[in-house]
């Protein structure tokens, strides 16, 4: 019995400044995110989707060792909106 494939309905990206980096997210919906961010107040360039859609897992996954690495080149910082 062939395994069930996981469904690639999530976007990986980043919120961003310039170059800066302010923000690792996922979602399912990339433009209701970049509102629901503009809605919160937060202040950004550009909304940059990173890569085709993945499994949630993977998505997760991404964020996670992406903040690591920032935090790694950044100080212990994590970007300005990833708390």
């Amino acid at each position: 019995m062939a395994k069930k494939q996981k469904k690639r309905d999530t976007y990986r990206y980043k919120l961003k400044e310039g170059n800066e980096i302010l923000n690792f997210g996922i979602t399912d919906d990339l433009k209701r995110r970049e509102s629901e961010h503009k809605s919160e107040g937060k202040q950004f360039s550009k909304m940059e989707k990173v890569g085709p859609a993945v499994t949630r897992e993977s998505a997760l996954k991404w964020e996670r060792e992406s903040i690591k690495k920032y935090k790694k080149s950044h100080g212990g910082k994590s970007p300005k909106y990833n708390k």
